[in-house]
């Protein structure tokens, strides 16, 4: 009597020589370069892989954060500045950024999935680019990075982000990360959570007289959430620290 083993075996017998052509006339087509990269993934066991995979995801992001860099040093980020980057965009919600043609307005519903970049226009797009510069300058910028600011007191900025979205924020560095779990009962019903699975980012930052920093902090991260990270309420704190930990 046949058996599931028997006839998955025979049925492995006729399909075999079909997958080797395919695969064959496929591989044929390929990049040289691109197949050596598969045999050699191939032949290394599970840790070299991991290793691998993490020298080139550190290789990528530092080539990223090189040319935020270059970027931030191009625009010259300072005190005029930021009050024209605070006049210019403080009207922007996604409304706003739809009207002006940088979001689309079949983008995901809010609270619900990161927006990816087929839902933006190439305007948006360079505009969330632009306002990652500027966070990123108003949070690390100094005179290496042509930022100028007078910096008197420190802070400390705690965003909560669910885990799945921290990625588009992964171009901050010097930040504590702990996980959390949250509850929000979201009135319109659209993006209920019951111990959500989020992640706490803290950063320490340099605050200037008048809190102008923070101001700019909290319009480049609603930009942000309304561009890319598309949370209903994005959580964000800044404190005063007294006394910093950052001991030499």
């Amino acid at each position: 009597m046949a058996t599931i083993q028997t006839i998955t075996r025979e049925i492995n017998k006729e399909l075999v020589p079909l997958f080797e052509e395919r695969l064959r006339s496929y591989l044929g087509t390929q990049d040289k370069e691109w197949l050596t990269e598969q045999i050699v993934r191939l032949t290394l066991d599970a840790h070299s892989l991991q290793e691998m995979d993490r020298r080139q995801i550190q290789a990528a992001k530092a080539k990223k954060r090189a040319e935020r860099i270059s970027r931030l040093r191009k625009i010259g980020l300072d005190r005029d500045m930021l009050i024209a980057f605070l006049e210019t965009y403080k009207a922007y919600d996604r409304a706003k950024l739809i009207e002006e043609g940088c979001l689309l307005a079949t983008a995901p519903a809010k609270g619900t999935d990161l927006i990816q970049g087929g839902f933006r226009t190439a305007k948006g797009t360079s505009l969330l680019t632009h306002v990652k510069d500027i966070l990123f300058g108003l949070l690390y910028g100094d005179e290496a990075t042509n930022t100028h600011f007078e910096r008197t007191e420190q802070e400390i900025l705690t965003l909560t982000l669910p885990r799945g979205k921290v990625e588009a924020l992964d171009f901050m560095k010097a930040t504590t990360e702990l996980s959390a779990f949250g509850t929000w009962q979201d009135p319109e019903s659209v993006s209920n959570d019951m111990r959500a699975d989020n992640v706490v980012v803290e950063v320490e930052y340099g605050e200037v007289e008048g809190e102008l920093i923070g101001n700019g902090i909290v319009r480049t991260l609603s930009l942000i959430n309304n561009l890319e990270v598309n949370e209903q309420i994005l959580y964000a704190r800044m404190i005063n620290v007294e006394q910093s930990t950052l001991i030499e």
